[in-house]
Order: C-alpha cells, then structure tokens, then sequence
C-alpha cells in the first residue's frame, strides 16, 4: 500500500517558543515619570497664578514708602511774548496786530458801559486794553475797551457789565440793557419812556436810564424792576 508523501512545508515544525517576559519595569518606571511632569506643570501654574512674588519681582513697598507722597511734576514754563499798545487803533487792526504778536485769546466791550456788541469790527476803535502792553504769557487774555468810530473815548472805561450781587445797583447814566443784562434773567423787568411821549423802549443799548425802582442798595428777592429812561442824546426829563 503506497505512502503519500509528506509536504515539504510539513516536513519541518519549529519548537514551540517560550512566552515572552513582560517588560513592566520600564513601563512603570515611563508612567511614573510622566506623572511626575504633570505635577510639576500643575504646580508652576498654580504658582504663577497665585500670585505669590517672583524673583525677579520688585519688593513690596515699605510703609514709609507708601506714606511719602509722590512729588508733582515740575510746571511747565509758559512762552511769553511782547504785547504791542492797541488803543487809538480799530478794533479789527488791533485784533491783526495782537494775533500777529502771538496773542489769540482776545474778547472787547463797550467802554461806555452801554452793553453793546461788537458785531462789526471795522465799525469800532479801541480806547484801553488789558493787561497793559509789555510781556505777558501767550494765553493771556487780552481785553479792549471800545466805543464805535464816531464816538469819544471817555474818561474812564466803564468796564464789563458786572452782575448784581443781590441787592440793586445804582444803573442812573446806564444803558436799559446793561442792567437788564446785570439782573438776574428771572427778574421782570420794565423800561418806559421818561419824556412821555410814549416810545417804545426797543433798542435798549441806546436808551439811558434816569430813573429806577427799586432804588439802589435795596435786596433784590424777586421784586420787579422798573426804569424811566431816554436816548443817549436827549437830557433826562
């Protein structure tokens, strides 16, 4: 009875292997280190977070320190230039000349106390100034006393109107706008004519006043105010 024959593939059977040793030592030694990193890392974070100080880290101020206080910061000095004299010109030259001199903070009144405006700078010349001329800081202000072309400087600048200090000015040769103006805007406030002929009081700067109640000195506590007046260029009747 013939014999198959073998497989060659069959012919030759490899002994078995032993089981391979597991290398836990490295394995843990690798775990424990990597536990070790993160701790690590948790703890700088915590530590930065914390804000417990550094050492590279200015030291906390002493009380002493902390008691001085800080020294203000030297001024700075102001620029200063030459003011020219401005009276005897027109208010829109004198404004040309203080501006080309470095001055631009400028504002002008009525030298006649007469409360009007200034709208036409051609139409007005300037009789005082202030401050004086001579040196003086660029941001001063610079005030011109006026009066229109036509007319006369006085003697005396009757200055900016000045708002009444609570008892009643005496306004006899003011204008019935300067007062109106020096009162405060809730008084009431009545202007007729002294002549009586009747005309209305409309262009208040142009009209004077002769006669006023209350009069001069008393309290002002909301009473109305009444005055008699005429043009400037008519004698108070």
């Amino acid at each position: 009875m013939n014999q198959h024959p073998q497989h060659p593939y069959q012919q030759f059977q490899p002994p078995p292997q032993p089981p391979r040793r597991k290398h836990t030592g490295l394995k843990a030694t690798a775990a424990v280190f990597g536990v070790l990193v993160v701790i690590g890392g948790i703890a700088s974070a915590v530590g930065e977070g914390d804000g417990s100080p550094k050492a590279d880290k200015k030291p906390a101020a002493s009380a002493k320190q902390k008691a001085e206080p800080e020294k203000p910061a030297a001024d700075e000095k102001k620029e200063t230039k030459k003011l020219p004299a401005l009276a005897r010109r027109g208010l829109q030259s004198a404004q040309d000349e203080a501006q080309a001199a470095g001055f631009y903070t400028l504002t002008s009144h009525d030298a006649l106390g007469r409360d009007r405006m200034q709208v036409f700078d051609r139409s007005w010349k300037v009789c005082s100034q202030k401050p004086a001329p001579g040196t003086h800081a660029t941001d001063t202000e610079i005030d011109l006393g006026t009066v229109k072309t036509t007319e006369d400087c006085p003697a005396k600048d009757a200055g900016p109107v000045k708002t009444a200090d609570g008892t009643m000015p005496n306004f006899m040769g003011k204008s019935v706008k300067a007062a109106r103006s020096a009162l405060d805007s809730s008084v009431s406030l009545d202007a007729t004519d002294s002549t009586g002929q009747g005309r209305i009081v409309l262009m208040e700067s142009n009209w004077e006043v002769c006669s006023q109640t209350p009069a001069a000195g008393t309290k002002l506590d909301g009473q109305p105010v009444a005055f008699k007046a005429v043009k400037f260029e008519e004698n108070c009747a």
